[in-house]
């Protein structure tokens, strides 16, 4: 086989692996932060991913249009689960917290079957069969577009939390919650705004992902699945592990699918996760634990 097929085909799952990495940011800020792993991050992004097709076939939206309205979208459903509901199992048990997102994540995947159905649904832009060819290199447009707008959401999300108060108090509530209490910090708030914050990420990443794949409500888990893998890859509650793991994972499992078939993708991808857990159990960027 050609070597410009294989460097195709890694360009490709680069670029499909950034958005991948904007998706697992949302998850790895959430917990970074909050300590609570959501267990329906997957499914909210499969939520963001119909909007983004009702609208468009409603008012023929381009996803790159509707991509802040819908991350505006998510980041509202984000606070109002965080303050509403998940603030009151932040001092229960891990298990209480397990159970109560997965609950959350049952109900969506059913909402959105009785609403849509099981069938697989995408959308048609006037660029989906576009490419651009640079030498050798054949590129489609859809994963040019999406990776360009994931690394332009990851840098807004990234000076947000460097550069402005705000960003500043919820990185001071995640190194020492006791000390942003005793400083008077609204951490209750402060916490909904980072689930509010997570959810945006994985609205925008679905948004730009339903560039490149269907969608159906059970792709929720396996988005969820892959999205854990991605951030124990990188590093739980780094953000640069997290895009790091996704461009990781992203090009492995173009790869594979073209060097075996696209079945064995997600066997490559837990083979990388079982190595990182055996030599680097705090993931590639991760912080060893005190």
């Amino acid at each position: 086989m050609p070597a410009e097929v294989y460097l195709n085909v890694a360009v490709g799952g680069v670029l499909t692996g950034l958005v991948y990495g904007l998706m697992a940011l949302g998850l790895s800020v959430i917990f970074g932060v909050v300590r609570v792993v959501n267990f329906a991050h997957g499914e909210m992004m499969t939520i963001a991913m119909y909007i983004a097709i009702v609208l468009f076939a409603t008012f023929r939206l381009d996803p790159l249009i509707m991509l802040l309205p819908i991350a505006a979208l998510l980041f509202g459903l984000g606070y109002v689960m965080q303050a509403g509901l998940i603030n009151r199992f932040i001092t229960r048990p891990e298990h209480s917290q397990f159970l109560l997102l997965v609950a959350v994540a049952i109900i969506m995947i059913n909402v959105l079957l009785i609403i849509f159905g099981p069938d697989a649904q995408n959308i048609q832009t006037a660029y989906s069969y576009d490419s651009f060819q640079i030498g050798p290199l054949i590129v489609d447009a859809a994963k040019v577009y999406a990776a360009c707008a994931a690394l332009v959401v990851t840098a807004a999300l990234f000076a947000f939390f460097r550069y402005t108060h705000i960003g500043t108090a919820i990185r001071a509530c995640a190194d020492n919650y006791t000390g942003a209490l005793v400083v008077g910090l609204d951490v209750k708030r402060l916490y909904a705004l980072t689930f509010g914050l997570g959810s945006a990420c994985v609205g925008a990443a679905g948004t730009m992902l339903l560039l490149i794949f269907d969608v159906t409500p059970a792709a929720g888990p396996a988005y969820t699945l892959l999205a854990f893998v991605i951030v124990i890859t990188g590093g739980l509650g780094s953000m640069p592990g997290a895009l790091l793991g996704g461009v990781l994972i992203g090009l492995t499992e173009a790869m594979a699918g073209l060097m075996f078939s696209p079945s064995a993708k997600s066997m490559f991808a837990f083979g990388i996760l079982v190595l990182v857990l055996l030599f680097r159990p705090q993931g590639i960027m991760g912080k060893r634990a005190a």
